[in-house]
């Protein structure tokens, strides 16, 4: 019986090369990044959407911005004083953890404290997020949805049916109540009815200036981001 070509083995010598190849030119971006800027913002995001950080990017042309890879970003930095790219670096370093992200500016505090206070957007929230209000839906004609919707309504968990070719809900029906965690059903339902509650919000937290080396503290932790803190030594691997 000849050989399945599905079990033929598969070199990967390059991919980890071509990988650190990748890592070491952002590290070498983020340094010249460094040296270019007056400034670095670090900040975190609430209910990630790609395309609106691609319009935070559009209207920051000027700056830099960096979000993920945040093990590399920590070694283009430095974690501990002694490996910092420049002084108080590795301060920086330490609250790269989870969804937050770099902002190289040559803009001021005021400005950018300013642009991204307004800088709020609204979206479908996913499975997960918590609803911020209660939906209700009321018996009858459904006629926004095209008749060959109701067998998926239904498997949604809506009580409807086809009248005269109309899909119709035959009776009340609580999508949520407030602060329900939500399920990819009950997510599904709100995106179809239009009910947006996930806000995109970006918090500008730490500042550090080139000129200076100073690092600062802009806005309080949480008491889970204290933890977190607490346990760096211990989470420096976690990106």
């Amino acid at each position: 019986m000849p050989k399945s070509k599905r079990d033929r083995k598969v070199s990967l010598t390059r991919t980890p090369r071509k990988g650190l190849e990748a890592k070491q030119a952002l590290i070498a971006e983020l340094r010249r990044c460094v040296d270019t800027y007056k400034y670095i913002f670090v900040f975190s995001v609430a209910n990630m959407r790609n395309n609106k950080l691609k319009d935070v990017r559009n209207a920051w042309k000027h700056s830099r911005i960096f979000f993920g890879k945040n093990k590399v970003m920590m070694v283009a930095l430095g974690r501990e004083p002694s490996s910092e790219y420049k002084e108080n670096l590795h301060k920086v370093s330490k609250h790269l953890r989870g969804e937050v992200g770099l902002l190289f500016t040559n803009r001021t505090r005021d400005e950018v404290d300013e642009w991204f206070s307004k800088f709020k957007e609204v979206d479908f929230a996913r499975a997960g997020n918590k609803a911020t209000y209660a939906v209700n839906l009321d018996t009858g004609p459904l006629e926004q949805f095209p008749h060959s919707m109701e067998p998926q309504l239904r498997q949604l968990g809506l009580p409807t049916a086809l009248k005269k070719g109309v899909v119709t809900l035959l009776s009340d029906y609580e999508v949520c109540k407030e602060g329900d965690v939500l399920t990819p059903e009950q997510a599904r339902v709100l995106k179809l009815f239009g009910y947006e509650m996930a806000e995109f919000k970006v918090t500008v937290k730490f500042l550090w200036n080139s000129e200076t080396g100073d690092f600062q503290k802009l806005v309080g932790d949480t008491a889970e981001e204290e933890e977190e803190e607490d346990g760096d030594d211990d989470d420096s691997n976690e990106d």
